[in-house]
């Protein structure tokens, strides 16, 4: 049998398909890999529940709006030229 048709992966490639779930890069066959792996290793069930906790905490971040961003652009340009 061939490496890349293999079911059962190791901790290192487990958690490297985790984050290649995160960003929607990870294909059928390496989520289903996962998963099967995630059946019997506690360690990495832990592992992808913090990396969706971290998915999750990174969603719900508000981001600034482009007036704001200018806005402080302006002034930490101001307080650089204060500074010379």
């Amino acid at each position: 049998m061939s490496k890349k048709n293999k079911i059962f992966v190791a901790c290192e490639e487990a958690n490297h398909v985790c984050d290649k779930t995160q960003y929607k890069d990870a294909t059928l066959w390496e989520k289903i890999k996962l998963n099967i792996h995630l059946i019997y290793c506690s360690a990495c069930r832990k592992y992808t529940k913090n990396n969706n906790k971290l998915t999750k905490a990174i969603k719900d971040v508000d981001c600034l709006d482009d007036d704001y961003k200018e806005k402080m652009k302006k002034e930490l340009e101001k307080a650089m030229k204060d500074a010379i």
